[in-house]
């Protein structure tokens, strides 16, 4: 069991508190929410990028490739997970309406199984052992290297598989529902390759949709460990406040251009402020952010950061430590 000994004890009230004038002076404008992710501009650009496909210049058909790639996990990645918070709207309709659309029809995943997991698992129980530990992304039967370099290939197949095993678990209604918008999503891009990008036999249209599904498949899986394994862990019985939890428990990597329209600041560069306040759009996670790291430190409590790269090559040199074996669990020195 390792032990840690934290700063000034406080509580999340006064973090919320101390954000509360600065959120409240801009949650009502329209940057405050996360509309940017089913702008013009992501539809004008997913046009381009199936448009792309029609040309036999090898250039011109590998920016397509990029361009499809891009937006796909712009939609699935940084669209679901706002979605998933209700953060794209005030309106309950609309943001059930979204979440329906990013989760079922652009991701091939199930949005109340994507809800129990993340929203009321991984955030209400971040980094405890068996509830909210990022355990899902956890294969110890893989080696580093397949685990690193070769399973991220699976996620666009494995994605809609695991959907399909989750629909027994919910009535018969949702999971026609689920089904019907999980075939809809899959069966519009493979129309829209053949009708639209020109794409001559089945074959190759599908495996255009493979490539482009799994374009940021490795830094998509690579961000999902990094930023919590290899943290603190805690135990159900004895987990900390929420405050301690969050500021041990969560990292943030550097802005990277393309993860960050790709991923959002809300999963890449402001995944701690995302935690602390999930229903804040990007945009505010990264206006709240030079707050919260200043309150964290004044506070004498940690506010981690790490590069890319770093967690790269500490997960690739301490594999069987991180991703094999069970963590040890950490206890907050006079705390408990």
């Amino acid at each position: 069991m390792e032990q840690y000994q934290p700063g000034h004890s406080t509580d999340i009230a006064a973090v919320h508190g101390l954000l509360f004038l600065k959120t409240t002076a801009q949650r009502w404008r329209p940057e405050s929410h996360g509309a940017e992710t089913a702008s013009p501009t992501l539809s004008e650009t997913l046009r381009g990028g199936f448009l792309c496909l029609r040309f036999a210049n090898v250039l011109v058909f590998g920016l397509g490739i990029l361009i499809l790639g891009v937006c796909h996990y712009t939609l699935t990645v940084k669209g679901s997970h706002l979605a998933t918070h209700g953060a794209l709207t005030e309106s309950k309709t609309w943001s059930r309406i979204w979440e329906l659309f990013f989760v079922e029809v652009c991701t091939s995943f199930t949005a109340e199984h994507a809800k129990l997991g993340h929203v009321k698992m991984h955030h209400g129980y971040t980094n405890v052992i068996g509830l909210g530990d990022s355990s899902t992304w956890r294969l110890p039967f893989l080696n580093r290297y397949i685990y690193m370099f070769l399973a991220p290939f699976l996620i666009p197949v494995l994605t809609p598989l695991v959907a399909l095993e989750r629909m027994r678990e919910v009535a018969f209604g949702t999971a026609l529902r689920t089904l019907s918008l999980i075939s809809l999503g899959l069966y519009s891009h493979y129309w829209l390759l053949l009708n639209v990008s020109g794409f001559r036999t089945p074959s190759s249209a599908l495996a255009c949709m493979f490539v482009t599904r799994s374009l940021l498949a490795h830094p998509y899986l690579h961000v999902n460990i990094f930023q919590h394994i290899g943290l603190p862990m805690f135990s159900l019985d004895k987990k900390p406040s929420r405050v301690h939890m969050m500021s041990l428990g969560v990292l943030n990597l550097p802005r990277l251009p393309v993860l960050d329209w790709a991923f959002g600041h809300s999963i890449i560069s402001c995944h701690v402020e995302h935690h602390f306040f999930p229903r804040l759009s990007d945009n505010m996670c990264l206006k709240v952010k030079p707050v919260l790291s200043r309150f964290l430190r004044e506070k004498q409590l940690p506010y981690n950061q790490d590069s890319y790269r770093a967690r790269f090559w500490l997960f690739l040199s301490r594999y069987e430590e991180l991703m094999v074996h069970a963590p040890p669990i950490t206890q907050l020195v006079g705390l408990q």
